[in-house]
């Protein structure tokens, strides 16, 4: 008998990084497609300037983090060189910065300007990758970073290019709701959230497309189903309390389901579950991590929906809780891989915090006080 020494986990799955990695590109192709086909040249430049700027990034960058010792500068300007510098270059190296280009352009409006995409490109695979090392290095989302960073020094470039985006100013459907009304609907019913008949970014308008991304990556298993039900659970249980909140403090114009409904179709809340809080990467590396994390990611959501200034808070519930995966993972470090009644106390309690703070919320504001 031979005996081969290897470190755990002992038992693994015969999945690969690159085979994932394709799996969520063809997860991304039925959305990314309909968004192609809605918007015409409006939303297919996004994608190019998107795709073309962070793969070039990465190869750019990680040819100075690879370099080899033994080679000079000007060698790399020979065919030689080159070829010695691409042999670090792998498959994922592709499939990464490719991905993360088309997440960040599926959550950016159609007509965004064209240096606006490439700005928050660049800043996404650069300061929200590649300073971090490279690929499986970073701590945040580089499709989240690009977007946060564009939306907060560029606002008036989403207003005026009549995309009218969810996180600024613009007739989209969490726009009527923001500040807490949620019985203030837009001209919009259900079924058009549904089928993505409304306005707002690119990727999260048709719900039906992501879900036939979110089934696809869920028999393949890949993407921890964990993160992605336990985001969108956690934001649908907050935003079920806040509505019956709502409903008995404030008005009973609109019912319970409806406002519920509305919050849980509207917006870019069920991408981000699918898609962006799946990211392995940046998640915690254990199980009770990976649902702690995308839980409180759920709560920020609803809780900048429903107080903030923003309409929309996916993308910075994500690059916040991105921040605290090193925590939680120093936190979960020699405990055993396995749920248990102090782990499941904490995340009620930690729900049970954020759900105060909402209701009262929408008590007092509401209410005619403040908090």
């Amino acid at each position: 008998m031979r005996l081969v020494a290897q470190t755990a986990p002992y038992i693994r799955k015969n999945v690969s990084v690159g085979r994932m990695m394709l799996d969520v590109l063809v997860a991304l192709f039925p959305i990314t497609l309909f968004s192609m086909i809605q918007n015409g040249w409006k939303g297919i430049y996004v994608f190019l300037i998107s795709i073309i700027t962070m793969l070039f990034f990465e190869l750019f960058i990680h040819m100075l983090i690879k370099w080899p010792k033994d080679m000079q500068k000007k060698e790399l300007f020979t065919k030689k060189g080159f070829k010695k510098v691409l042999e670090t270059y792998s498959i994922n190296n592709i499939y990464a910065p490719l991905i993360s280009a088309i997440i960040y352009s599926l959550i950016l409006p159609a007509n965004t300007a064209p240096y606006v995409v490439f700005v928050g490109a660049t800043f996404g695979i650069v300061i929200g990758k590649m300073v971090f090392g490279g690929l499986g290095q970073n701590i945040f989302n580089p499709a989240c970073a690009g977007r946060i960073f564009v939306s907060i020094c560029f606002p008036l470039s989403y207003t005026n290019s009549g995309a009218n985006l969810d996180l600024v100013s613009g007739a989209t459907p969490l726009t009527s709701t923001n500040g807490g009304k949620l019985d203030s609907f837009g001209n919009y019913s259900l079924l058009d959230l549904f089928i993505g008949n409304r306005p707002g970014s690119m990727g999260e308008v048709c719900i039906l497309f992501i879900l036939v991304g979110a089934i696809y990556l869920l028999i393949r298993r890949s993407a921890d189903f964990r993160a992605m039900l336990g985001y969108i659970f956690a934001f649908s249980f907050v935003m079920l309390i806040s509505s019956i909140a709502y409903y008995f403090g404030v008005s009973k114009e609109k019912s319970v389901m409806e406002m519920w409904l509305y919050q849980i179709l509207s917006g870019g809340m069920i991408f981000a579950g699918v898609f962006m809080i799946t990211d392995p990467v940046t998640s915690p590396t254990s199980k009770f991590g990976r649902l702690y994390y995308a839980a409180s990611a759920g709560m920020i959501t609803a809780l900048i929906r429903i107080c903030g200034s923003y309409p929309e808070g996916a993308a910075f519930s994500i690059l916040i809780m991105n921040m605290f995966t090193p925590c939680i993972d120093y936190f979960m470090r020699g405990k055993p891989n396995r749920y248990t009644w102090k782990q499941n106390l904490i995340l009620c309690g930690t729900m049970v915090l954020f759900i105060g703070i909402i209701v009262a919320y929408i008590l007092t504001s509401k209410g005619g006080g403040s908090l």
